[in-house]
């Protein structure tokens, strides 16, 4: 462990500190994780004794930043991670298994500065821009959908169940549950679950919460799903397309804002239910949509799933019952106002949650800031429109590549508003980098294709 000098860095309340070491004691913890993130969104992690936990929680434990992909270079490299009790929670355990904690860092300078280069930083300078606006709670609601494999070194599915299918086809139910005992534990709240469309894909749904919370929690969940399902000996991918011909592996993400407990997006005069603010939210994403791509599809696999005939949404529009479309306004119910949401629906759930989140708030608070105005729905199905009548429609489609998605957000204002100087720059190269390598490779489909006629 990197050591740098010794100085109070707490970002908590004396209050908070000292309830986590009572937790600490009360329930015998024997190790404390330290969790963080690197820029795409790997969970990094380091173990300290409870002995050590007290000067973690008042000065941080430095680490070597060059070593985290996108952080700081060798030269300026000392970091200093310093636990958030309010994330603290025990893993889940059983009897006579070693009792573990975790929490969730924020990454400082060795002076106590916030990082520029953190992604949980980001994620608060974000709703710091939306409470100066006038709203207090971003709340998002992710669907993360999954894979089950019988290795992590191929695809053997281990059913060929469909969706909501409860037969002797969906050979995980036993082990959705047990997942769902393991993050429930941990604080994190669950809708429902079930086995999605494709073989042997799953889905397991988080209750709604504020934005960082939630974030907290799908790095937790994405954990939690691996490990449940190595504990019973298979294998989950969150990858987004890992087999030809069947759907991909979504995170349809449901959003709204609120201002003094009410809900900033219902209007129960508006046709759509929707207010000046909920229209302009949802104008923001849409426009802006092209240009965050690379954050919310952030990977190469990202763009073999948005696809047309494979339900993940390719088209840049909105509509209340079409799912071809980017944003769906689920149906108003009286009586549930507050849970007026727009759900996008094109995030995977491999992305960096607190780049995603960060940039889906900006691009909404652009909209409401700058007066966009929301064009009509499309309730058409947009698959069934040709390229002519989509262009007719002003219909415009997300990156066809990470290549083209990256060219998106080099160019983006917008993006670099919501993730600084620091992170622009280095996302920027870093996706670079992925997609000169994966543009060079040769794949079988084209020794297939050319090799014999060539």
């Amino acid at each position: 462990m990197t050591q740098v000098e010794s100085k109070f860095r707490a970002t908590s309340s004396e209050e908070a500190r000292k309830d986590v070491l009572r937790k600490v004691e009360q329930e015998n913890v024997q190790f404390a994780l330290l969790w963080f993130t690197d820029l795409e969104g790997h969970l990094k992690s380091f173990a300290i004794t409870p002995g050590e936990l007290e000067g973690a929680l008042n000065d941080g434990m430095g680490f070597d930043g060059s070593s985290i992909t996108g952080f700081n270079a060798i030269e300026e490299s000392d970091m200093v991670a310093i636990p958030d009790p309010g994330t603290f929670q025990l893993m889940p355990w059983k009897e006579g298994e070693t009792k573990v904690a975790r929490m969730i860092c924020d990454v400082v300078t060795p002076d106590g500065e916030p990082y520029d280069g953190d992604p949980r930083y980001v994620l608060r300078l974000a709703l710091e821009r939306m409470q100066s606006m006038g709203f207090d709670t971003f709340n998002i609601g992710p669907e993360l959908e999954y894979f089950l494999f019988k290795a992590n070194d191929g695809t053997e599915t281990l059913d060929e169940g469909g969706y909501f299918a409860m037969t002797t086809l969906d050979a995980a139910t036993e082990l959705r549950q047990e997942t769902i005992h393991a993050l429930e534990s941990m604080g994190i709240l669950v809708e429902y679950a079930h086995h999605e469309v494709g073989p042997s894909q799953h889905e397991i749904d988080i209750q709604f919460a504020p934005a960082l919370e939630m974030a907290d929690h799908t790095l937790t969940y994405r954990l939690i799903v691996k490990e449940i399902a190595a504990k019973n000996g298979v294998y989950a991918t969150f990858m987004p397309k890992p087999l030809f011909g069947e759907n991909g592996s979504g995170m349809h993400t449901h959003q709204s804002l609120f201002s003094d407990g009410r809900n900033a997006f219902f209007d129960e005069s508006d046709k759509w239910h929707l207010s000046e603010t909920g229209k302009a939210f949802i104008a923001g994403q849409l426009r802006h949509a092209r240009e965050i791509s690379a954050v919310f599809a952030q990977w190469v696999n990202s763009y073999k799933r948005l696809v047309p005939g494979y339900e993940a949404p390719v088209y840049v529009a909105w509509s209340q019952r079409n799912r071809s479309a980017l944003i769906r306004i689920p149906l108003y119910k009286p009586g549930s106002e507050q849970a007026t949401r727009a759900e996008i629906r094109c995030p995977d759930p491999a992305c960096n949650p607190y780049l995603t989140f960060a940039c889906l708030l900006h691009a909404g608070l652009e909209g409401i800031e700058r007066g966009y105005e929301l064009p009509d729905p499309m309730e058409t199905n947009l698959y069934h429109l040709t390229p002519e009548q989509r262009r007719e429609r002003g219909i415009t489609a997300l990156p066809e590549t990470l290549g083209e998605a990256i060219d998106e957000l080099a160019g983006s204002e917008l993006a670099r508003k919501a993730l600084g100087p620091h992170i622009f720059d280095r996302y920027v190269e870093i996706k670079r980098k992925e997609w000169d390598e994966y543009r060079v490779q040769l794949s079988e489909w084209e020794l297939r294709r050319y090799l014999p006629t060539l």
